[in-house]
């Protein structure tokens, strides 16, 4: 939607531009004006919002690729904050940012991968499944954690 709205504004921007030599002068040609000018917009927007989904599309797969290579039996809140690092890093090497806007991309790329990977969390524990560093936490401060191990440890 980000690119269809560029695109059919620089486009009509454009047109405007190209055209303001030779404006035209009777209500038909301003109807035939306006008409052209939408179809010019309607085609630049649908190039540039294509342009811009293969572009996300690219990175995004750049950041599930990461985190797939990531996954070794590690937190969700650290893989996928890792992922979002990498891919920042990467994001930057490719569009050769200077070392300040780096510096900026790899912390938004941090914490919005930690924000993702501890909302995915939040949702495991909702779900039923374990999560080591809850459990690790509860086990260590509430005193609650592990009931089987217990319950094995238990004489009978």
């Amino acid at each position: 939607m980000l690119g269809l709205a560029k695109g059919s504004q620089d486009s009509g921007l454009r047109f405007q531009a190209e055209n303001a030599h030779r404006l035209p002068t009777t209500q038909t040609g301003w109807f035939l004006y306006h008409k052209s000018k939408n179809y010019n917009m309607m085609l630049g927007g649908i190039v540039e919002g294509m342009k811009q989904a293969g572009k996300f599309g690219l990175w995004a797969g750049c950041f599930f690729v990461l985190e797939e290579g990531i996954d070794r039996g590690r937190a969700a809140g650290v893989r996928i904050m890792l992922a979002g690092l990498g891919s920042a890093g990467i994001f930057s090497a490719w569009n050769r940012l200077p070392l300040p806007t780096v510096a900026r991309t790899a912390k938004m790329g941090a914490k919005v991968g930690l924000a993702f990977g501890l909302l995915q969390d939040a949702l495991n524990v909702v779900k039923g499944k374990r999560v080591g560093y809850v459990e690790f936490v509860k086990r260590h401060t509430v005193g609650e954690g592990d009931t089987e191990a217990q319950a094995e440890k238990a004489p009978a």
